[in-house]
C-alpha cells in the first residue's frame, strides 16, 4: 500500500492530499529514510512524522483498504511522542 494512502486510512493524517504535502516536505519518515508518498508501506514498518516541533512515531499493524473508523485505530500502534 501506498504511503499517503495508508495515512489517510489510518487516519493518522484526514486527507491523502495533506499527507502527500508532508511527503514531499520531507515530514514524514519509514524505517528511518525519508520516504515519498508513494513508497511501499508493509506490516512492520516503522513510520515517523513530524507536525512542527512535535514528533510521532507509529508501527504499521496492518493493511486495509478502507477502514472504518473503528478499523482505523487496529492498523497502528504508537510508540513515543516527542
Amino acid at each position: 500500500m501506498r504511503l499517503d494512502k495508508f495515512l489517510k486510512s489510518s487516519r493518522i493524517i484526514k486527507r491523502r492530499s495533506v499527507a502527500n504535502e508532508a511527503c514531499d516536505a520531507g515530514r514524514v519518515v519509514l524505517n528511518g529514510k525519508t520516504a515519498k508518498a508513494g513508497a511501499e508501506v508493509k506490516v512492520g514498518d516503522v513510520i515517523e512524522i513530524r507536525f512542527g516541533a512535535k514528533t510521532s512515531k507509529a508501527e504499521v499493524l496492518s493493511l486495509l483498504e478502507n477502514a472504518r473508523k473503528e478499523e482505523a485505530s487496529s492498523m497502528f500502534r504508537n510508540l513515543e511522542t516527542e
